[in-house]
């Protein structure tokens, strides 16, 4: 299962009424670290298929969400369960350590 693209106009749908925990990447394309951990999230979504999504937003596309939750640094992640925000955390750090994070988080 590859990750997910999420728009401004699919995250009500996507996100928030999702049956299975939602990772919400918040990137652009001009981040180097959201570059490097991008390879990480596929695998991520391969390794946890069917227990959480792992969808992908560019904060310079759909800037209406990213500026409702205040993301102000990227790579930013957040977990959502239910259509609410369990967890939160920013900068890319290992891929270890981010699959654990998600992994107890959902």
């Amino acid at each position: 299962m590859a990750t997910k693209t999420v728009t401004d106009a699919s995250f009500q749908a996507d996100v928030l009424e999702s049956d299975t925990p939602v990772l919400v990447d918040f990137w652009a394309d001009w981040c180097g670290p959201c570059k490097r951990i991008a390879p990480a999230l596929e695998e991520i979504a391969d390794e946890l298929a069917g227990k959480v999504t792992i969808a992908k937003m560019d904060i310079m596309e759909n800037p209406d969400v990213p500026g409702k939750m205040g993301v102000q640094s990227i790579p930013f992640f957040v977990i959502f369960k239910n259509g609410q925000v369990v967890a939160h955390q920013a900068g890319a750090g290992m891929k270890s350590q981010l699959k654990g994070w998600i992994e107890s988080n959902i």
